[in-house]
C-alpha cells in the first residue's frame, strides 16, 4: 500500500523501535510508497511513513533492497555533502562516507554483513539516520 510521507520533524527525531518478523508488511509498504516516488526518491525509513521501526529500503544500483534492523559497523574516507529528502524541505549539508559496512537483517531475518561504496552507501547512511532519528 502506497502510504502518505510523513513531515511533522517531532516524529520523525525518535529512535526508532527494533523491527520484528511481525513488521514485514511495513517493509512492504515502505517498497511500494518507494516505487511511487521514485522519479524524486531512492531511499526511504519506515518512519517517512509513519511507522516508529528500523527498516529502511533503498535503490541499490537498480534493484529495490530492504534492511531491517541495519546499523553500520565500520566506515572510511568521510567527505561533506548536501541532501534533501522527501519528509523535509531544501537540500541540507551533511557528513557521510564512502565507504559503510553494514549488519543488518534480511526479509527471513537473518543476520547479514555487507560493505557499501559511494552513491549507494550514502543513501543508506541517510535512511539509517532517519532510523536514529537524526534530522539532516
Amino acid at each position: 500500500m502506497i502510504r502518505d510521507i510523513c513531515k511533522d520533524e517531532k516524529f520523525l527525531a525518535q529512535k526508532a523501535e527494533l523491527a520484528t518478523e511481525q513488521d514485514i508488511n511495513i517493509a512492504q509498504d515502505l517498497l511500494e510508497t518507494l516505487e511511487h516516488h521514485k522519479a524524486g526518491c531512492v531511499g526511504m525509513a519506515a518512519n517517512m511513513i509513519g511507522v516508529n521501526k528500523r527498516i529502511i529500503a533503498f535503490d541499490n544500483e537498480g534493484t529495490y533492497m530492504v534492511m531491517f534492523n541495519p546499523e553500520i559497523v565500520k566506515k572510511s574516507e568521510a567527505y561533506q555533502t548536501e541532501e534533501g529528502c522527501l519528509s523535509l524541505t531544501g537540500v541540507r549539508p551533511t557528513k557521510r562516507w564512502k565507504s559503510i559496512k553494514v549488519k543488518y537483517q534480511n526479509d527471513k531475518f537473518q543476520v547479514r554483513f555487507k560493505t557499501f561504496t559511494g552513491w549507494t552507501a550514502q543513501i543508506i547512511q541517510h535512511e539509517i539516520d532517519h532510523c536514529d532519528g537524526i534530522i539532516i
